[in-house]
């Protein structure tokens, strides 16, 4: 009994003549790069920017200016869990919460140019479901960049003079 013939194959394991496998996706807008905010000073600028809350925790945005955007297809984000939230174990678990959120929801709906960042809520950030942590997001961001979120509140001037309560 004679093997049967095997089909010829070049180096690749291609048969003799045929193209090469290609896969074929849709053009669509190449997602925004993103970037993790590190210095107080854009925390404070976010925070004097845009908010929008929700259950699960509070979202603060603002658009760069265009001096101020090196890179133009380039998204921020900051995550920050006050004492608030509970002790180091639990802001930690939140905060890899709100980062987790972010790498799902970002991509599809933050705008380049623009600086976002999470906080988290007491006892909220962790205990609230997952996917309606996700849905919040995308519901804030949506309410940003439409026009329906709130200015930051605006900051009381430090009293003048000696402080009060101090004799």
């Amino acid at each position: 009994m004679t093997p049967p013939e095997a089909p010829v194959t070049d180096p690749q394991g291609r048969g003799a003549g045929s193209a090469p496998a290609v896969s074929v996706c849709p053009e669509t807008a190449p997602a925004p790069r993103i970037d993790v905010l590190r210095k107080r000073a854009d925390f404070l600028r976010a925070a004097a920017a845009l908010r929008q809350g929700t259950s699960g925790f509070l979202l603060q945005a603002r658009a760069r200016s265009p001096e101020e955007t090196a890179l133009p297809g380039l998204v921020r984000i900051g995550f920050t869990c006050s004492k608030k939230v509970g002790n180091s174990v639990l802001r930690n678990r939140a905060r890899r919460r709100l980062r987790e959120i972010a790498r799902l929801v970002l991509p599809g709906l933050a705008q380049p140019g623009w600086d976002y960042v999470l906080v988290g809520r007491p006892e909220a950030t962790i205990s609230r479901d997952f996917a309606a942590l996700q849905a919040d997001l995308a519901r804030a961001l949506r309410d940003v960049h439409s026009g329906r979120a709130q200015k930051a509140r605006p900051r009381s001037e430090p009293a003048k003079g000696r402080r009060r309560g101090k004799g």
